[in-house]
């Protein structure tokens, strides 16, 4: 199928549903507890991120549509959190507090990109009065082209009946991510979401594929739905309309890393691409692209446009080793748009060493690319004295690149990079030493963009400036070492 990417500047979508928070520790887990069978983490990052119903509404900002959210949240942090991070984006706010209530939190520890635990913090919402939320949800309904209602059963789509007669009766498409075994609640809506668990829940198991699109349409004449979208993992999604066509669309994950807020992501994409006009088979493509691309990430995360595009074009095969300026833009775009986080240092790299080495590959451990910056000739005998470099920039570059973990050496002439680093914009600027962030060349500009810059500890006893002296020492006559010839 032919898919050319809509515009979703004028797309306008209302997501109303259960709001939580997202929080991730993260840290290294490098011993087991003396107090239980259980790996200690020293939590380094801490990181809070929307969730549920804010995640869907952050997806659909994140294509450039036009998003507004409607949900509940306790008068705690979290919920100001919650609040700050969804306005601070642009996107219509309407989170109503609910007094002796606490914002709905869940708290993730991970270590080496992996989850470790999972701890969930909710009491619901089933006591607090409708009336306000469904009076926010009618002022904003006449703005709007697409409502999504993300139900994760905590209470505030209670009456979620409701919700969707007042939409339908104003011409606007009603999509529902449903939850529970109970989907008569939805019964009006355009269209549901349901993965193959759900699904089952609500219809009974199935047999096969033929019995699967026999209870599907079933569901579909029950519920007035124009299509129900089975999610259905590594088997991709199978769309059913009500006019009885069924269309199987095989999944596009490249590499399964965190299913965590992948049903956000699809019924995100497919509202602001039904919001920008397009018909549901096309929505619905795109919607699985994208969920094939954001299980690549961790946690709950995002598509971009350029993502999307990338999807559909035959990709840019990525190169190795030594390159230009030029060629490392055009490569740093191409891994951005298959979702891949990139680092980025610089140095002279003069004798590599065991130190160097351990520092790349840290670095490297900060995303999926890792890119160095060397000093030239010129710029390292500016910078360390005569003498130096001991290793030309051909030599030293050749090394650096046949490093596992470094996928781009490229050269630089000034004395710091900062040019260069300009340019690339990485998604993290890495450096090591005694420096604060604020000291690291291009760290303003890394930092405009959002990005984030880091300090690493070099490893104790390993310096090219020390190894240079020690070699020299034992040149000299007398020192033990060579002898001059003549």
């Amino acid at each position: 199928m032919q898919i050319i990417l809509p515009d979703f500047s004028q797309a306008r979508v209302l997501v109303v549903g259960d709001l939580m928070l997202d929080r991730y520790w993260t840290g290294q887990a490098s011993r087991i507890s003396p107090e239980a069978p259980v790996p200690v983490v020293h939590v380094r990052e801490i990181e809070d991120r929307p969730g549920g119903a804010g995640n869907v509404a952050v997806n659909v900002h994140a294509l450039g549509a036009q998003a507004a959210v409607a949900g509940l949240v306790g008068d705690d942090e979290a919920g100001c959190f919650l609040k700050d991070a969804l306005c601070r984006r642009g996107i219509d706010c309407r989170l109503l507090r609910v007094p002796g209530s606490a914002t709905i939190t869940k708290l993730r520890v991970l270590s080496r990109h992996q989850q470790l635990i999972r701890l969930d913090f909710e009491d619901g919402f089933d006591r607090f009065e409708a009336t306000a939320l469904e009076a926010a949800y009618r002022e904003r309904l006449p703005q709007r082209g697409v409502v999504v209602l993300s139900d994760y059963a905590k209470g505030t789509l209670r009456e979620v009946d409701r919700l969707i007669k007042a939409a339908r009766q104003q011409g606007l498409l009603v999509l529902v991510d449903p939850k529970g075994w109970d989907f008569s609640r939805y019964r009006g809506a355009t269209l549901l979401t349901p993965n193959e668990s759900e699904l089952a829940g609500a219809v009974g198991a199935w047999a096969d594929e033929e019995e699967l699109i026999l209870k599907a349409r079933r569901l579909v004449a029950q519920l007035q739905l124009e299509a129900l979208l089975v999610t259905r993992s590594e088997r991709g999604m199978l769309l059913v309309e009500s006019s009885g066509q069924t269309h199987p669309i095989a999944t596009q994950a490249r590499e399964v890393f965190d299913v965590t807020g992948a049903g956000d992501t699809v019924i995100g994409v497919l509202a602001a691409t039904l919001a920008a006009g397009r018909p549901l088979i096309e929505a619905t493509w795109l919607a699985n692209l994208a969920a094939g691309i954001v299980v690549g990430k961790l946690g709950t995360a995002t598509v971009s446009v350029e993502e999307l595009q990338a999807a559909l074009e035959p990709p840019l095969l990525p190169v190795r080793g030594t390159v230009s300026p030029d060629t490392l833009v055009e490569q740093v775009r191409a891994a951005r748009r298959r979702g891949e986080r990139v680092v980025m240092t610089n140095g002279c790299f003069d004798l590599l060493h065991a130190g160097h080495v351990q520092y790349l590959q840290q670095a490297r451990e900060l995303g999926e690319r890792l890119i160095v910056a060397v000093n030239d000739d010129d710029s390292v005998r500016r910078l360390k004295g005569k003498g130096r470099p001991i290793t030309p920039l051909g030599q030293r570059m050749t090394v650096l690149g046949a490093l596992a973990c470094v996928d781009w050496v490229v050269p630089f002439s000034g004395d710091t990079p900062r040019e260069l680093i300009c340019q690339v914009l990485p998604d993290v600027l890495v450096k090591g030493g005694d420096y604060t962030p604020e000291q690291i060349a291009g760290a303003d500009c890394v930092w405009a963009q959002g990005g984030e810059v880091r300090i690493l500890e070099f490893v104790e006893g390993s310096s090219t400036t020390a190894t240079v002296k020690r070699i020299r020492e034992l040149s000299e006559p007398g020192a033990g070492g060579p002898k001059p010839v003549g």
